[in-house]
């Protein structure tokens, strides 16, 4: 049986069917007829389909299913869910990446390589590092994509760092968009120096200084949390003394 969860964005998980290979059931207050589960038992897949689209559908979808090694092994259940596939809807139509290059920065006896993926939308895209033969993870941080000055437009850099002797190796930073897909070799012809564009710094600097500010707000709001949680056990304690 292949469960399908919907997730919107700051709420728990909610399933809204699960299909068996005869039959699809859906949960209440979900419109059956919008929904079409097609599973392929021998390529070992199972496609959900959503018809007529509205707003409301925009949310984070997880297949699963239950471990049936736990079954076997263990008293507990365990559900094993897919890695969820986030579907946005919006009456702006997608664009692909307006701008993409990468830039290089010397420091002492390593190479970063920034690749940088400007102004594209939806925000959804996958970026990854390879060489001639696989797909590079180690020394490999993604950042979060950023808003542009312009609205519905986003960027994002990712950075490769490299030994000093691997200076004439070639990487590739790829991407997939709904729109493009592409390839970008580090290569002298194709790879900027800091000095003749943006420094890495600074593109490095500009994604930290997002992360940091999302982080100063969610350690601002627990503070204010923990503080409201005080006031309300002291006016609890008082209320409680007075009465006794």
């Amino acid at each position: 049986v292949i469960h399908w969860y919907k997730q919107k964005e700051g709420k728990a998980p909610e399933r809204f069917l699960f299909a068996s290979e005869r039959k699809v059931t859906t949960e209440y207050g979900f419109q059956a007829n919008r929904y079409v589960v097609e599973r392929s038992s021998a390529q070992k897949r199972c496609v959900l389909t959503i018809k007529d689209v509205i707003l409301d559908d925009a949310a984070t979808y997880y297949c699963a299913y239950w471990d049936p090694h736990w079954f076997i092994h263990s008293d507990y259940y365990n559900k094993v869910f897919g890695s969820g596939t986030k579907l946005i809807v919006s009456e702006k139509g997608s664009s692909p990446p307006a701008n993409s290059e990468i830039l290089q920065k010397k420091h002492e006896n390593q190479i970063m390589y920034v690749c940088l993926i400007e102004k594209f939308y939806p925000e959804i895209i996958r970026v990854t590092w390879t060489d001639d033969e696989k797909e590079v993870t180690e020394n490999v941080v993604k950042g979060d994509a950023w808003q542009s000055t312009k609205e519905d437009e986003y960027s994002i850099a990712s950075w490769l760092t490299v030994p000093l002797e691997n200076e004439d190796k070639k990487y590739y930073c790829k991407y997939e968009h709904e729109e493009e897909k592409a390839s970008l070799p580090t290569q002298v012809d194709s790879v900027k120096t800091a000095s003749q564009e943006e420094d890495c710094k600074t593109v490095l600097n500009r994604d930290i200084s997002v992360f940091l500010t999302d982080r100063l707000m969610h350690r601002t709001a627990h503070l204010v949390y923990i503080i409201l949680l005080l006031k309300s056990s002291m006016y609890y304690l008082i209320i409680l003394f007075i009465y006794r």
